[in-house]
């Protein structure tokens, strides 16, 4: 037989089956798209907190104050060190700019300020940091570094914010793992159950099959192919299911995108997300079907 002849039979053979027990093969897809469903909403919550993280990112900046006598060459110094270690960039700001800034931020409340007598905020620096420098670790380590110098009166980066936002990322990351890992599990049970039900409603066929010479891997590829039919299938309607809870979100939570700094829309990447969602799916499938067909076959 000719390997198209055998790609035709293998297709046939495979929806065929579909067709002939719907039932089971419904239950597959379901059991798949759910856990297809719970890894796109995991990226989805994942892609918003990065998206967070870079609509903060002009607010995450490491300010260096300078003392009043700090030498301009060493100043000069510390900023191009700054520039070089992270790769973000450095701007002095004088005192008239920062209490320009505080006035303008608060307000009718800093109308007074602009009438003190003296400005009592020192030159400093700023330091705009790019995502990759963005490690609570290594700024600490800057930033105590930076404060050891004599010309240095004080360092600040909002460590607390910067912290806890790391913390939820990491969080998040570790909790989409961990509910896909249990999802992942329960998928390739019912997948592996429902296909050793078609293959035993199958096993005259396949008896004869094996009688008249077959090789294990002609019988086994239409129940791969079965499996990997049922990925592709909950793979698009876990892709629906996102694109309407997100749709969903964009119409009733825009306030709260808003809120959160997501603009009026959230940030996905369709393209990756289908291919993850295909790729799961398809990796599903097969897994569960090799699992049901071995168990089944002794093959």
């Amino acid at each position: 037989m000719s390997a198209p002849a055998k790609l035709g039979y293998f297709v046939r053979t495979a929806v065929g089956s579909i067709v002939r027990s719907p039932f089971v093969h419904v239950i597959a897809v379901a059991s798949l798209t759910l856990a297809l469903l719970g890894f796109g909403v995991a990226r989805l919550a994942r892609a918003q907190l990065d998206a967070l993280t870079d609509a903060l990112g002009g607010e995450v900046e490491l300010t260096v104050y300078l003392a009043a006598d700090a030498d301009a060459a060493q100043v000069d110094s510390l900023s191009a060190a700054l520039a070089q270690r992270t790769g973000g960039a450095v701007t002095r700001v004088s005192p008239a700019e920062a209490l320009g800034r505080l006035v303008t931020q608060l307000g009718d409340d800093g109308r007074g300020l602009s009438a003190l007598p003296d400005n009592p905020l020192p030159w400093s620096l700023e330091l705009t940091l790019p995502r990759g420098a963005r490690e609570p670790s290594l700024l600490a380590a800057l930033a105590e570094k930076t404060r050891a110098l004599p010309f240095v009166t004080g360092v600040d980066y909002g460590e607390e914010a910067l912290e806890r936002l790391t913390l939820i990322s990491r969080a998040l990351e570790v909790a989409s793992l961990v509910v896909f890992s249990l999802v992942f599990l329960t998928a390739v049970i019912v997948v592996s159950a429902t296909l050793q039900l078609a293959i035993f409603s199958r096993r005259e066929e396949i008896e004869i099959q094996k009688l008249v010479g077959a090789t294990d891997r002609f019988v086994r590829v239409p129940f791969m192919l079965e499996g990997a039919l049922q990925g592709v299938v909950a793979a698009g309607l876990a892709l629906a299911s996102v694109g309407a809870l997100v749709r969903w979100l964009e119409g009733a939570g825009s306030e709260v995108l808003a809120f959160a700094r997501l603009g009026s829309g959230l940030a996905v990447d369709w393209p990756r997300l289908a291919g993850e969602l295909l790729g799961a799916g398809v990796g599903l499938g097969l897994l569960g079907s090799f699992i049901a067909v071995r168990r089944f076959l002794r093959v």
